[in-house]
């Protein structure tokens, strides 16, 4: 059974002539009359009675007539909704971010693009950089924000969007105030990995790329680093910190709107401090990528996402109104 079949016989049905119907639809009598037998055949059963030049509906087309009716227009749907996304007036962007770019500058790029597309449907899923590199890959998400380089090998494209400065947190508090603060605040405006060694830190679950970056700098500096507590998503380590349990790792990003934490550049070691070295920033650095996968083309949607967050941030980069410690890569 084919839809153009079923077209005609719903014409056929409406205007109770064969040579009307095929005039209506554009098409030659004789290859309208041939698909509508071609379709009696299939069905097994007469749709018309074709008696003395007049044409009435059998039983079996009287039970078919709203069946056909119902899936032309569900096919019209369709076509109307394809159509819609393809002008972005409907569609989804299902996209992934790690905590501190949720807590930070994605809340208005999502602003904005909600703006301009009111009828896209947004989705964020929010975790660490390799959980969503995992959800990317199986195709549960359709962008994801994630931190280079990419564990492993993935299938996946990737943008460098943003530069950010690492800072370790802690509590606010002057030193020798409470005693749980103690041995937790920097005496200068800067920490070396090295430092880290008799801090205990407040340490991410498994699955965010900052376990694995600071752990790593650690044993390159020659120490295995020790833990108050782990285990926490981005908001419960911060809070962990706040609360004089101990110190953390975390993106510069994540400290905005924290009044109860300081954030101190960390280096790998003091030549690090050499702005000729680094540029623009000095101290240990991670970069976000807009990442989607390499088998599948990204949707209308989704590529009108990532145009609207590029655009953020080149105007945000003009307008000096990145956080500290953030750098866009992208250009105008």
């Amino acid at each position: 059974m084919q839809l153009q079949q079923l077209a005609y016989f719903v014409a056929v049905a409406e205007v109770r002539h064969f040579t009307h119907a095929a005039e209506l639809l554009h098409v030659a009598q004789p290859s309208l009359s041939k698909q509508i037998r071609a379709l009696e055949a299939e069905l097994g059963a007469p749709l018309f009675s074709r008696a003395r030049g007049n044409i009435t509906l059998t039983p079996a087309g009287e039970a078919l007539l709203p069946l056909a009716k119902r899936i032309l227009a569900d096919v019209d749907t369709a076509r109307l909704e394809v159509q819609e996304l393809a002008g972005l007036r409907r569609g989804r962007v299902r996209l992934g971010a790690t905590p501190s770019l949720c807590a930070g500058l994605l809340a208005d790029v999502l602003r904005r693009f909600h703006d301009a597309y009111p009828g896209i449907r947004l989705i964020v899923e929010e975790g660490g950089s390799r959980d969503l590199v995992r959800e990317l890959t199986r195709g549960s998400l359709d962008l994801a924000l994630v931190i280079l380089p990419l564990p492993g090998d993935p299938p996946l494209d990737t943008v460098p969007i943003l530069r950010e400065n690492l800072v370790v947190a802690s509590p606010a508090g002057p030193e020798g105030g409470d005693r749980a603060h103690r041995g937790l605040l920097p005496r200068r405006p800067y920490l070396r990995i090295e430092d880290l060694r008799d801090r205990p830190l407040v340490m991410f679950r498994s699955g965010y790329d900052l376990r694995e970056a600071t752990i790593s700098a650690c044993r390159a500096a020659g120490f295995e680093p020790s833990f108050a507590v782990e285990g926490g998503e981005m908001d419960a380590v911060l809070r962990f910190v706040e609360a004089g349990l101990g110190v953390a790792v975390v993106p510069s990003m994540a400290l905005a709107g924290r009044p109860g934490l300081r954030g101190t550049p960390l280096v790998m070691d003091d030549s690090d401090l050499d702005p000729s070295r680094r540029g623009r920033n000095s101290g240990l650095l991670r970069t976000v990528a807009l990442a989607h996968r390499k088998d599948v083309e990204p949707t209308h949607a989704a590529r009108a996402f990532q145009e609207t967050l590029q655009t953020f941030l080149v105007e945000a980069a003009l307008a000096g109104s990145l956080p500290a410690g953030v750098e866009a890569l992208v250009n105008a």
